[in-house]
């Protein structure tokens, strides 16, 4: 008898419906065979549905059983055909009677017959509202994730029985309740408060400033200066995931298996932190079967890399075009993928191998060789592409020993977040229907559009153009830079004192 069940496939971001097509031959040498292009983790899951029905105490049928998965041309990875194949042969053995409506079975089987979590279900839920799929069999410990997804009914799972006396009209399994995805969002657990930092009034400036855009920033200091601790404040201060930002941001995390059984929506601001040790697929996705990498799971959010220079240079440089388009494309044999990968780029280094080069206070031991080859590291177009370039200056130990003593009251990072989340406002309402989120992924035409600069601030960008041979990206970072200024400062034109604020976090850097 043949039977077909409905189940999917993901490439990268993208959900293919898949036909699991079962068939049992009384004729023939008894066997068990899976086709259509199955990976190892496909084939194996013949001793697993086997070993699962036989444990739900149902007799495995001593025939030759072939299962299709269409289309053919497709690769199938992953363990989540068990469910669809088991109750193909259920439904074979007529031991369970299928739903009317179209419904998607989806989910790996242990050896005792209950499900486990598996990876992809958001995915799955989003195309199935897609294909006007009207049901969803999933382990219970994933049905949270498709529970945001409206018109759908999700059926959390628990084992092969339950499915079974489901099924029959036996036992009715409760689909998953509805929740709204707002109710869902929360904030970003936070590190460190910006008012636990002693000085660094300037950093915290263009960090603030650096958050209400969405801009890459980049800090240079010696070590101790404070430039990793200033890092992981940052989430402190960051908006809160709109529920789109959420998203888009749940799709990735649940395709990589990051949402944890019993989640539901990310909820909290992504924050990546990459090791220099990282591999370029690591650090940009790819790999024979296409996933995301850390950029991709900072979407929305920030990555954060430490010691920049020690990065490998091949690695650095693959982030020069997800940098300027906001997307990652990865192109392979079986087909090509984007991924997104919109993040603010936060990066600290030393200035040198020691650390001391410019220190008042402490001797570089470098030769200027080894400056040279340190600081070559990092190439012109990828320190191009990003917006803010900041020095962080050692502590003076007067404030230090002053702040011991005296309970000095620094601004805290709710204060700080209050004007970066009504920056955040502002340009949500300015591009609303341009599908951007912040002024650093505005492109050109957006600037035309929504930057507006007086004459003053005009003929200071042209002097500043030509009298330091910037670039014409940097051109026009720096006009992004100086809407968000403005937008913090809740001006509507750009004046020559938010051009001047903006030009010291890319001049600088050049001089010194």
């Amino acid at each position: 008898m043949l039977t077909k069940i409905l189940s999917a496939a993901h490439f990268g971001l993208k959900t293919i419906p898949i036909e699991v097509e079962v068939n049992i031959a009384t004729k023939g040498f008894p066997g068990f065979n899976i086709i259509g292009l199955p990976s190892k983790a496909v084939e194996e899951a013949r001793e697993r549905v086997k070993t699962a029905i036989i444990n739900s105490n149902i007799k495995f049928p001593d025939a030759k059983i072939t299962v299709n998965l269409a289309p053919a041309d497709i690769p199938k990875e992953g363990s989540n055909y068990d469910l669809p194949i088991a109750v193909g042969i259920l439904n074979a053995l007529e031991v369970v009677s299928l739903p009317k409506e179209k419904s998607y079975f989806f989910g790996e089987l242990s050896l005792d017959g209950t499900l486990r979590h598996t990876k992809g279900v958001f995915l799955l839920a989003v195309s199935a509202k897609e294909n006007s799929v009207k049901n969803l069999f999933v382990p219970n410990e994933s049905a949270n994730e498709a529970a945001v997804i409206k018109s759908i009914s999700v059926y959390p799972i628990t084992s092969l029985n339950d499915l079974v006396m489901h099924l029959n009209g036996t036992r009715v399994v409760k689909k998953t309740k509805y929740v709204e995805a707002v109710d869902l969002l929360e904030e970003t657990p936070v590190e460190f408060d910006f008012s636990e930092i002693i000085g660094q009034e300037s950093a915290k400036r263009a960090i603030e400033i650096a958050c209400a855009g969405g801009h890459n920033l980049f800090m240079q200091g010696p070590p101790g200066a404070g430039k990793t601790m200033l890092a992981r404040a940052i989430p402190g201060i960051l908006p809160s995931l709109g529920e789109d930002e959420s998203l888009e941001v749940t799709k990735i995390y649940s395709v990589t298996g990051n949402i944890p059984p019993g989640g539901s929506l990310i909820r909290a601001r992504p924050f990546r932190v990459c090791h220099h040790t990282v591999s370029k697929i690591g650090l940009v996705g790819g790999g024979s079967d296409p996933h995301p990498g850390e950029i991709s799971l900072a979407h929305n959010g920030v990555l954060f890399l430490d010691e920049f220079p020690e990065f490998p240079r091949s690695t650095l440089e693959a982030l020069r075009q997800p940098m300027e388009d906001g997307v990652v494309s990865i192109a392979r044999a079986a087909g090509s993928v984007k991924f997104p990968a919109n993040f603010m780029l936060v990066a600290a280094a030393n200035p040198c191998p020691c650390g001391y080069l410019g220190d008042p206070k402490r001797e570089c031991r470098c030769s200027p060789r080894q400056i040279m080859n340190y600081q070559n590291r990092l190439s012109g177009p990828l320190m191009d592409r990003i917006d803010i370039h900041l020095n962080v200056p050692t502590v003076d130990v007067e404030k230090l020993a002053a702040r011991s003593k005296v309970k000095i009251n620094a601004e805290k990072s709710e204060s700080i977040r209050e004007r970066v989340v009504r920056a955040r406002q502002i340009q949500l309402r300015r591009f609303k229907s341009e599908g951007i989120y912040s002024n650093a992924s505005m492109k050109n035409k957006h600037i035309k559009k929504y930057c507006h600069l007086d004459e003053d601030a005009q003929l200071l960008l042209k002097q500043a153009v030509s009298n330091y041979s910037l670039s014409a990206r940097t051109y026009f970072r720096l006009i992004k830079v100086s809407r968000t200024i403005a937008d913090i400062a809740g001006e509507s034109k750009i004046i020559s004192s938010h051009i001047a604020e903006s030009l010291q976090y890319r001049i600088r850097s050049t001089d010194e």
